[in-house]
């Protein structure tokens, strides 16, 4: 089954990446390696509560390390990919940071 995550910055900038079925990752995994990443980027949470859902975490993560990263590290991009779809368990993600949106 063919799993793909939209990263968009923007009207000219988007990555669309592709996740083939034998390389996803369990729910478990892709919750520690978004709370990991959001950690170690930095990131900060949207909400003035402090509460951070994962939706939320995928938008604060894209937006931190911004389009550059996406270009230029296709490991993240691809591990970003996996996580973003095994943590909200849908095969389609588009992830549209100018707007604040995560959509499935």
């Amino acid at each position: 089954m063919r799993q793909e995550v939209f990263v968009q910055f923007g009207q000219d900038r988007e990555f669309a990446l592709l996740v083939p079925a034998e390389t996803a990752m369990s729910n478990a995994d892709a919750r520690r390696w978004l709370d990991d990443q959001f950690v170690a980027n930095d990131c900060e949470p949207l909400r003035a509560s402090g509460k951070v859902l994962t939706a939320d975490k995928i938008l604060s993560l894209a937006a931190t390390v911004g389009p550059l990263r996406f270009a230029d590290d296709a490991v993240f991009a691809h591990d970003f990919a996996r996580a973003s779809l095994a943590a909200l368990g849908k095969p389609l993600v588009r992830v549209d940071v100018d707007a604040g949106a995560v959509t499935f």
